[in-house]
């Protein structure tokens, strides 16, 4: 069986070794995923992690441990947390019983009553994720599930079967409220090549259904309903910039999926629209996001908004399959992909028409669509050179010739996509980039604030910003305010609590941490050593100069904020 993970918090060294030591944590099924010396440290281990069990001390630097126990209920809610400490007051185990903290224990620690405790935590760990996974209770609210009307009227909304006339009948008569004033859908692919032992992919797809509604469905006011396969929610939103928080919601969703079900969801995000009747849009966009899964990964949050900014939304060609397929296969940037459904559409072309006035009329109708693909996704489809225009030189081509012109124009459209999404990324890399070295000194400077200023969620920019970089954007704020900090101590005869100010960071004591961690010594060292040896120029306008100066020891003293 699976073993549980631990993480450690003590700001002694000696604390933390003893209980490893001590500990059968093999024979309890328990394993140590790691230890931190503070809260700071022990929130970016966390999510690293996702520990299933944290215990920390209560006296710590930086963040103690009930400030910690109140930002992991909020931020990992199923993680159980420990308390362990040296003071035995009463309003430390009242704010415990508050924080539902599973257990409190006076230090020193004895071996036998930590046994014992964590005994006791397995089997509550393994009576809840048995409840997960459980195959009876999975087809036991498979027969439950939401009702067949609510489920069919979702499903007509998203088709856009529902008439505006209708629409009121059918809320009042299924009880349905839907009152916005902004919506969006989400759709969760879960896969069928991930599955775990013993149990079916159907019985899968229903476990999700039902995290999804245990995790999001409340804070979302969302209706949950399975559409072709898939777990749709319709989101209801206050503005239209939720629509940010709602795809790092599902982020966190999918991979808390993958580490307690062992199911590799993808969550696909709609546009935002403000009209009930326009959910079909935004459902068609949100399955349109989860198709990127090939290009952005899956086990994670695609908004369609954010991957595909200056695309279009709900264009479809008029009932072509083929087209589709080829149209689709653009977006997603496969060569392969894109040849095979050109030589299908052109099959098709060549079996249907019989005469030389249909080759004309089936030939004008593709480039009307390839006309409005094109101007829906700010694309130019007409020739560079010669003037003219497609209903003009399309339907004097044979069949080979246009076969070769609608595979160079369907590579060149893809190519044009897949330039647009990366001088995307890169933009916001760059803004990113410009932001921080006019505001590094914020102290409350932090990944939600370049997000909120950009306008991206968490989980998208995260992933462009590695991508891009090969570093987090905390790392990178970091390496910089360090670099600001190193400059700052050659340069000026500021005291240290100063430049820690000047650098970002409001407490001092904190500020030489992460600097001791970066260079290997304190500020005051640093500032000793270099001006004896003649001082050492930094350049505060380029982040590629940083690493050519600094000393990193140990990386993993890398905080989660900074």
């Amino acid at each position: 069986m699976d073993q549980y993970s631990v993480l450690l918090v003590d700001d002694e060294e000696e604390v933390i070794q003893v209980i490893q030591q001590k500990i059968d944590w093999d024979a309890l099924g328990f394993h140590i995923a790691g230890s931190a010396a503070n809260g700071v440290k022990a929130l970016e281990m966390a999510e690293k992690y996702q520990p299933d069990v944290v215990m920390t001390d209560i006296k710590m630097p930086y963040m103690d441990g009930l400030e910690l126990s109140r930002r992991l209920k909020k931020e990992f809610p199923t993680t159980r947390i420990l308390l362990f400490t040296g003071f035995d007051e009463f309003e430390y185990a009242r704010e415990a019983v508050h924080l539902e903290v599973e257990e409190y224990i006076l230090k020193p620690i004895n071996a036998a009553e930590l046994t014992q405790v964590f005994t006791r935590l397995k089997e509550t760990l393994d009576q809840d994720r048995a409840e997960k996974r459980s195959v009876e209770k999975l087809q036991k609210y498979y027969l439950e599930s939401l009702p067949l009307l609510q489920t069919n009227f979702y499903s007509s909304l998203i088709e856009g079967r529902i008439s505006e006339e209708d629409l009121p009948r059918y809320l009042t008569d299924y009880q349905i409220g839907l009152t916005g004033p902004y919506y969006c859908c989400a759709a969760f692919h879960t896969s069928v090549h991930h599955v775990p032992d013993s149990m079916s992919p159907l019985l899968l797809a229903m476990s999700v259904q039902k995290q999804v509604q245990e995790h999001l469905q409340e804070d979302w006011d969302g209706r949950i309903f399975t559409y072709l396969g898939n777990t749709v929610m319709i989101a209801q939103m206050k503005s239209e910039t939720d629509v940010l928080e709602l795809t790092d919601a599902c982020d966190r969703f999918c991979r808390w999926a993958f580490r307690v079900l062992d199911a590799e969801v993808t969550a696909g995000i709609g546009r935002t629209v403000d009209d009930i009747l326009s959910l079909g849009q935004s459902y068609s966009g949100a399955r349109e996001a989860v198709s990127y899964r090939v290009l952005y990964g899956t086990g994670r949050a695609i908004n369609i908004g954010e991957i595909a900014p200056r695309e279009a939304s709900g264009f479809e060609p008029n009932d072509d399959t083929h087209l589709r397929r080829l149209f689709k296969s653009i977006h997603l940037g496969e060569r392969d992909a894109i040849e095979a459904a050109v030589s299908e559409y052109i099959a098709e072309l060549s079996g249907k028409v019989k005469s030389v006035r249909q080759y004309e009329a089936a030939v004008m109708e593709l480039v009307g669509s390839i006309y409005r693909f094109a101007s829906g996704n700010h694309l130019d489809a007409d020739p560079a050179q010669g003037g003219g225009s497609l209903h003009e030189s399309v339907p004097q081509m044979e069949i080979r010739e246009l076969r070769e012109w609608l595979l160079s124009l369907s590579l060149d459209f893809s190519e044009k996509l897949s330039s647009a999404r990366t001088n995307a990324s890169k933009s916001y890399v760059e803004s990113a980039r410009a932001y921080v070295r006019d505001n590094y000194d914020d102290v409350n400077l932090s990944l939600d604030k370049i997000c909120s200023y950009l306008g991206v969620s968490g989980s998208y920019f995260s992933t462009v910003f590695k991508k891009e970089t090969g570093d987090s954007f905390i790392s990178y704020l970091t390496d910089y305010r360090m670099q600001q900090a190193a400059r700052l101590l050659l340069e000026t005869d500021d005291k240290n609590y100063i430049v820690a100010r000047k650098a970002g960071y409001e407490d001092a004591n904190y500020f030489s941490y992460v600097f001791k961690k970066t260079f290997g010594m304190s500020p005051s060292h640093y500032r000793s050593e270099k001006s004896a040896g003649g001082g050492q120029e930094h350049s505060g306008d380029d982040y590629g100069g940083l690493h050519g100066g600094l000393r990193r020891p140990d990386s993993s003293g890398q905080p989660d904020s900074v």
